[in-house]
């Protein structure tokens, strides 16, 4: 390694991604998470030309409230990059944040997380984004096993041990052992389709349209995978357009009807994670009976899906400590632990 190659790695700053569809979560080798942002930019157009107004909390404070001349993105979708253009300034941002003004500071080694389930193609759009933002290497690693790295299992142990990592865009299911997938499906379920499963309902049983950061707010204040005893629950007041006569409306609606909105996205989940039982090998699945079933990603916190996961399967199941950075700590110790240098792919 020559002298001034020495300099730059010195000087720069690796770091690791949690490319999110929600969130995007950035870790710098040293100093742990030092990002954690939403995966949403706002476009200005002016003169025909297209311009980064804001990118990250910014952005989405303007989602559903911009003029004509500008649009808000979210450059990802189902976990991986819809919109490779957008999806490259918003990485350019958030490496630039994370650098801060210093000119010197740049060339990073970088460690971005992928869905199980994308492909060649997604995976490549993936790592031209990140290169043409300025990395001098990249780095793959699958969700699954970032998330379980993150998450403190022994994924480099000849034991079987199972993930089920819910994120924005994709549900994770992974059974991992010895450094390695022995089993994992990707299903293009979750937060965002649970937002859109409360949207449609509330659209078709009470005319009332509303938008997706009301939709999310549901989720999370009252959100629930099973009916409450009472088949009511908590309420909660919702405002909206009323379909009928076109005028802003508020409602009231409750925990038994949001649980009733989610039944099918949670029937999705619970039923990859079955068929992941299924195709799992005996001396794995008699692991997993030991083990449990360990839970990640935002969608975790969703209330009683533990449970309902519980019901489902027969096996003990836990929530990790601290789901929403699970990926971004996994992909962070990847790329900071010689011993999990063995799980990062080429791009």
């Amino acid at each position: 390694m020559s002298f001034f190659s020495r300099i730059f790695g010195f000087l720069s700053q690796d770091m690791a991604i949690d490319l999110g569809t929600a969130n995007t979560l950035v870790y710098v080798r040293g100093r742990g998470i030092v990002l954690n942002e939403p995966s949403v930019v706002a476009i200005e157009t002016i003169n025909g030309r297209r311009q980064v107004k804001a990118v990250g909390n910014d952005a989405k404070l303007m989602m559903g409230k911009t003029p004509g001349n500008v649009e808000v993105i979210r450059p990802l979708r189902d976990g991986v990059i819809a919109d490779i253009e957008v999806a490259e300034e918003m990485i350019k941002y958030f490496i630039h944040k994370v650098h801060g003004s210093s000119r010197l500071r740049s060339f990073p080694e970088i460690v971005i997380c992928v869905p199980s389930g994308s492909t060649p193609v997604e995976r490549r759009a993936i790592r031209d984004a990140a290169s043409n933002a300025g990395a001098s290497q990249v780095h793959l690693i699958l969700e699954p096993m970032a998330a379980a790295i993150g998450a403190g299992m022994p994924v480099t142990e000849p034991i079987g041990s199972m993930v089920v990592d819910i994120g924005g865009g994709t549900t994770e299911v992974a059974v991992l052992s010895l450094r390695g997938l022995a089993y994992a499906t990707s299903v293009r379920v979750g937060g965002d389709k649970m937002d859109e499963a409360i949207i449609n309902y509330v659209r078709r049983n009470h005319n009332l349209l509303i938008g997706e950061s009301t939709a999310e707010r549901i989720k999370k204040e009252i959100g629930t995978a099973r009916q409450p005893a009472d088949g009511i629950g908590r309420e909660i007041e919702i405002k909206g357009r009323d379909l009928v006569n076109g005028v802003p409306k508020e409602i009231t609606i409750n925990q038994g009807q949001v649980a009733e909105a989610l039944s099918e996205p949670v029937s999705q989940i619970i039923e990859s994670i079955r068929l992941a039982l299924e195709n799992t090998a005996p001396e794995l699945a008699a692991d997993i009976v030991d083990q449990g079933i360990v839970m990640t990603g935002g969608g975790a916190l969703l209330g009683g899906l533990d449970d309902a996961l519980r019901e489902a399967t027969g096996l003990p199941v836990t929530i990790a400590e601290d789901p929403l950075s699970c990926v971004a700590l996994g992909t962070g110790r990847a790329l900071e632990d010689p011993v999990y240098r063995g799980v990062l792919l080429s791009a």
